[in-house]
């Protein structure tokens, strides 16, 4: 019998404590970052990354917000779009970073089609009343000038058309260096990612904070 009565003890403590979890974690905003593999962190321990980076910082001064990272290496505005929906409907962001269309452009993938893609998340996110902060991408000239700068130039145009906060391109300082780059010279190394955290930090305590 007491046995029996401890056991229940111990269930009713364990269905008293994830309620206590759920009921916290119901009680935060959430800030969801959407991105390619510059913000999953490829090739390095995943607690290393700039977005694990923010997750520390978060905790320490803004502990009412919880991240989730959806980053996906190798992901297109194409997949991005796919995935969006179901993304918003899980976790119901009130923040979004939204890091896309580097790989359409590595790719040499139609500007507009990413454009329009990138549109649709936008739009998407701000019918759930969610902010978005979206990410400038820059890429090298490989396809020839034209085909780079009318690249470059979609992201401040998308974020004039749509209102939303651009955040300018977060790997600066960073690309181009070869010390603070993998060999593939694209993505960076573990001690480059504090730079990036701090590149985009301002922009992303400021949604918070709103």
């Amino acid at each position: 019998m007491l046995i029996a009565c401890r056991l229940f003890l111990m269930i009713l403590l364990s269905v008293f404590t994830l309620s206590a979890a759920r009921a916290a974690d119901d009680n935060q905003n959430t800030l969801l970052v959407f991105g390619d593999s510059l913000s999953a962190a490829y090739g390095m321990d995943t607690r290393q990354g700039w977005v694990a980076l923010l997750e520390q910082r978060l905790q320490q001064t803004h502990p009412e917000w919880k991240l989730v990272n959806l980053s996906l290496s190798g992901e297109t505005s194409a997949g991005g779009l796919r995935r969006f929906p179901e993304a918003l409907e899980r976790h119901d962001p009130e923040v979004i970073l939204l890091e896309l269309g580097a790989n359409d452009g590595l790719r040499g993938l139609p500007v507009p089609v990413m454009k329009k893609n990138l549109q649709k998340m936008i739009q998407q996110a701000e019918a759930i009343d969610a902010e978005v902060l979206l990410f400038e991408m820059q890429i090298p000239p490989n396809y020839g000038p034209l085909y780079t700068r009318l690249f470059n130039n979609t992201f401040h145009k998308l974020a004039d058309k749509e209102s939303t906060t651009l955040v300018p391109f977060f790997l600066e300082d960073v690309a181009g260096n070869a010390k603070l780059n993998q060999a593939d010279g694209i993505h960076p190394l573990p001690k480059a990612q504090p730079v990036l955290l701090d590149n985009v930090w301002p922009l992303v305590e400021d949604a918070l904070d709103d």
